[in-house]
């Protein structure tokens, strides 16, 4: 009965917070009798119906500026959560997250030097160089036999150190104005998003997602080791490559999309083995579910808290790394869960 309650959770509480996001903004914020009034007025235009009396002004921030914007939101969220749940299993490690592989700090290089040299979009750019950055790193942790999972997350975090380094490289030659975008783009900031941006991030994140739902049971063959996966018929090494490969699609596109957001894919996983237990069956949609909504509430928070807004990677910094910390504390970050 509980674990039904907490399955018919993972949809009702995304539901919930998507509608609060709806009700709040800067530019104010809605009843919730006005909200469905709204949302009214709009299906009753999608059904050819006539409204006499509507706010087009509402209308535009409602659907043109809050709902792209919680779209964006969710789907980031829940890319960074999975793409961390994934690599946990992957390497068997509690502490591995998408930057422990250098693919944020690659796209990260990428997006910047795309906004300094404009030869590719910004979402090519971070993508490309996030494949280079987790290509080096199995390059430089390849020994001639085999890839060591503990040597390729050591050259993973000197990869995005490497990264890390040209991106201030990057800061140093740019003008004022690029100097800002940047610094802007590196804390992680939503306040850009609209609909072209979902619909560029909608694809590869959609189909991550899908194809790491598909793989689900075999995170859990991968989390018990490699004998066990090859005594079922598993490649592992194949399988892991895979799996790192759509990883980092999905987190280069959500890099690209809204800019870095620190601890978030390393925490959240952690937040679901304590709710949901080690099982990715039921892990990975907690991922999902749990990591939208969790960026969906730290988002609301970042532009309703100040008078001004501020960037939600500061607010994932601030209110994660007390979480972790106290998690660790109650030795409950391990991966028994």
């Amino acid at each position: 009965m509980l674990e039904r309650i907490k399955i018919i959770a993972l949809v009702v509480v995304p539901l919930l917070f998507i509608m609060m996001s709806l009700m709040m903004g800067s530019t104010g914020n809605l009843t919730l009798t006005k909200l469905f009034e709204e949302i009214r007025v709009v299906v009753s235009d999608w059904l050819g119906g006539v409204n006499d009396v509507t706010d087009a002004s509402l209308q535009t921030i409602l659907w043109q500026v809050r709902l792209p914007r919680i779209v964006l939101t969710f789907m980031v969220g829940a890319s960074l959560a999975t793409s961390g749940g994934v690599l946990q299993s992957i390497f068997r490690n509690p502490l591995v997250d998408p930057f422990s592989l250098g693919i944020s700090s690659g796209a990260a290089f990428g997006a910047a030097l795309s906004m300094l040299i404009p030869v590719l979009s910004i979402s090519v750019s971070a993508f490309l160089f996030g494949v280079v950055a987790v290509g080096i790193t199995y390059l430089v942790s390849y020994s001639g036999v085999r890839t060591s999972l503990v040597t390729m997350v050591l050259s993973g975090m000197i990869i995005s150190g490497v990264f890390t380094a040209f991106l201030t490289v990057l800061q140093y030659l740019s003008d004022p104005y690029k100097l800002q975008a940047i610094v802007q783009w590196t804390m992680g900031s939503l306040h850009t998003a609209s609909w072209d941006k979902v619909r560029v991030a909608t694809i590869p994140i959609m189909i991550g997602l899908v194809l790491i739902y598909l793989s689900r049971w075999r995170l859990n063959l991968l989390a018990l080791g490699d004998q066990e996966a090859l005594a079922v018929g598993i490649n592992p090494k194949g399988t892991k490559l895979l799996l790192i490969a759509v990883t980092t699609m999905i987190t280069a596109s959500s890099v690209a999309a809204v800019g870095m957001i620190s601890l978030f894919g390393l925490i959240v996983p952690h937040v679901s083995r304590i709710i949901f237990g080690p099982n990715n069956e039921i892990g990975v949609l907690a991922n999902i579910s749990i990591g939208g909504t969790f960026l969906l509430l730290i988002d609301n928070l970042s532009r309703t808290l100040l008078p001004y807004e501020v960037p939600v990677g500061v607010f994932t910094m601030v209110l994660g790394a007390p979480l972790f910390i106290y998690l660790m504390r109650k030795n409950v970050v391990n991966w028994n869960g």
